[in-house]
C-alpha cells in the first residue's frame, strides 16, 4: 500500500492539518508541530491534541502514514555548546510533542559541522543527541533525512547515515527518510531507470530498506551534484519523471508516508493523483 500526501500546513494548529491533508486526496501527510522558526513554542493544548487525534481517526490517518517534521534551527551536532544545548533540548521537546498526539517518528536534519569541527565529530555529536532524546522518551522513532550536503550540512553521503545508525543504541528507534531532491543534488543520480537501481541497491548495500520509514518525493531545480538544496515541481526539474514513476511502482516504498514538498502547493492536489495512478495494483 502507497501512503501519498504533502508537507501541509498545520496554521491555528495541528488539529487542522489532517483537515488539509485530507482537501488535497492525500492518504499521508507531514506537518510542524510547532513554528519551524522558533526555538521555543507554547506547549500543545488538550483540546488541540483531542482534534487532532479525532480528526486522524475520522480521516483514516494512522501513525505510520505521518510524517512530522522538526524545527529547522535544530542543530543536533552542532560544535558550539550553546547552539546543543538549545538544539537538544528543541529535539526533544519535538519527539515529546510526537508522544503527545500518539504520532511514532520525527523526521529531521542531522546537523552542521559549521566548519569548527570534523565530519566524523559532528556525525558522533547527532548519535549522542539522539540517544539522550529516545532515552527520555518512549515509542518515537528518530527518523534521519539525507542532505543535499549544502553548507556545512552532513548526511548527504549514505555511509553518514549509516554511521549515526551504527552509534544509535536503540536501534529500533531510529530511521531514515530520503528526499530525492537532496540526493541528486548530492550526487545520486535518480533520473535514469539504470541511476534509480544503483543508488537504491547502494542504499540497501550501506543502510538497508529496513530503516526506511518515509520519502520525500522532491524534483530539483539544481544539476547532479550541486549540494544545492532547491525543490521542483515533479517532472519540471532535472530530475525528471521517470524516478517518481518507479518509486510508484515498487514494493520496497509500501507503507510509508511518501510526502511532496514541491514549491507550488496549489498543485499538490494533481501531483498526488498522478502519483496515485501510478501505483502498480
Amino acid at each position: 500500500m502507497k501512503y501519498i500526501g504533502a508537507h501541509v500546513s498545520a496554521s491555528g494548529g495541528v488539529e487542522n492539518a489532517p483537515l488539509n491533508a485530507h482537501e488535497i486526496g492525500a492518504t499521508a501527510f507531514a506537518f510542524f508541530t510547532k513554528n519551524q522558526r522558533q526555538w521555543v513554542a507554547a506547549p500543545l493544548t488538550e483540546t488541540s491534541i483531542r482534534l487532532f487525534k479525532e480528526r486522524c481517526e475520522e480521516l483514516d490517518y494512522k501513525p505510520h502514514q505521518i510524517l512530522p517534521h522538526d524545527s529547522y534551527l535544530i542543530n543536533l551536532g552542532s560544535p558550539e555548546e550553546e547552539g546543543l544545548k538549545k538544539s537538544r533540548a528543541a529535539f526533544l521537546d519535538e519527539v515529546q510533542r510526537c508522544e503527545q498526539l500518539g504520532l511514532d517518528r520525527l523526521n529531521f536534519h542531522p546537523g552542521s559541522h559549521l566548519n569548527k569541527i570534523s565530519e566524523d565529530d559532528c556525525l558522533k555529536r547527532i548519535a549522542e543527541s539522539i540517544n539522550i532524546t529516545l532515552d527520555a522518551t518512549r515509542g518515537v522513532t528518530a527518523v534521519l533525512e539525507n542532505t543535499a550536503g549544502q553548507g556545512s550540512n552532513v548526511g548527504y553521503r549514505f555511509e553518514h547515515l549509516r554511521q549515526i545508525i551504527d552509534l544509535v543504541d536503540d536501534k529500533s528507534r531510529i530511521g531514515v527518510c530520503i528526499d530525492t531532491a537532496h540526493a541528486f543534488a548530492a550526487g545520486y543520480n535518480l533520473a535514469t531507470p539504470d541511476g534509480f537501481r544503483s543508488v537504491f541497491q547502494e542504499f540497501d548495500d550501506v543502510i538497508g530498506f529496513s530503516y526506511l520509514r518515509g520519502m520525500h518525493l522532491n524534483d530539483s531545480k539544481k544539476e547532479l551534484s550541486t549540494r544545492v538544496d532547491r525543490h521542483e515541481v515533479l517532472g519540471e526539474g532535472h530530475i525528471g519523471i521517470t524516478v517518481f514513476e518507479l518509486i510508484m511502482g515498487d514494493s520496497r516504498f509500501d507503507g510509508i508516508p511518501l510526502i511532496l514538498e514541491t514549491p507550488d502547493e496549489t498543485r499538490w492536489s494533481k501531483e498526488v493523483a498522478w502519483l496515485k495512478s501510478n501505483v502498480k495494483a
